[in-house]
């Protein structure tokens, strides 16, 4: 029994020491194995545009790599990212060309911005429309004032159809064929494109408007 005891506390010893004895040597592995990997410099890797945008890589003389920000660029001068392995057209963006929100004010290929428009409308009136209901939202329209922007969504894709009517020229058309209002509506009414008008009417093909008065 005794020999049995003293056999079995042996073992555990001779286990134990072996765990150790693995554990030292994967650590002093380990450390070689990190000590004889070359030092990678951030220079040398190719970061997309939109990562270079928001980072500052640093060079291996320990200056930063910045791009220029259109705050400090001169008349006429492109902006540019400093770093030689970027292919052309990776500089950043113009000043302006993205803005947090947007309308639906039509505007001209050419001339002056301030003449795009003589009045800006000041609500939003919607029509999911197809060409066999056009009596019917002509009759509508004619209803608005010039404070209303008028807006279709062709949901037969006739939309050319509809220029016989003069106000036509001046709405806003969306041709997509075989869709539901609020599919335009959720698609094309993004709160960030709708926020310049102080109300938005979504309006229904079939409404008689016999006895409404926008105003």
């Amino acid at each position: 029994m005794g020999t049995s005891h003293r056999s079995g506390a042996f073992r555990k010893t001779n286990d134990g020491a072996r765990l150790i004895i693995t554990a030292v040597m994967g650590i002093v592995f380990g450390f070689f194995v990190g000590v004889s990997f070359p030092f990678v410099s951030l220079s040398k890797i190719n970061l997309t545009t939109s990562i270079m945008s928001s980072l500052d890589l640093i060079s291996e003389d320990g200056r930063p790599f910045r791009s220029k920000t259109s705050e400090n660029l001169k008349p006429g001068e492109i902006p540019k990212i400093h770093v030689p392995t970027n292919p052309r057209g990776a500089e950043s963006l113009p000043p302006d060309i993205v803005v947090a929100e947007t309308d639906l004010y039509l505007r001209r290929l050419w001339g002056e911005p301030s003449e795009d428009l003589k009045k800006k409308p000041k609500y939003l009136v919607t029509f999911t429309v197809g060409f066999d209901q056009r009596n019917n939202i002509n009759a509508a329209v004619k209803k608005f004032s010039d404070d209303f922007a008028i807006m279709l969504f062709h949901y037969d894709g006739r939309a050319s159809e509809w220029d016989q009517f003069e106000w036509s020229k001046n709405a806003i058309h969306i041709s997509v064929k075989r869709q539901t209002k609020w599919w335009y509506a959720k698609r094309f009414l993004h709160p960030d494109v709708v926020a310049a008008y102080e109300y938005i009417f979504i309006w229904d093909e079939d409404l008689g408007v016999e006895h409404f008065n926008a105003e």
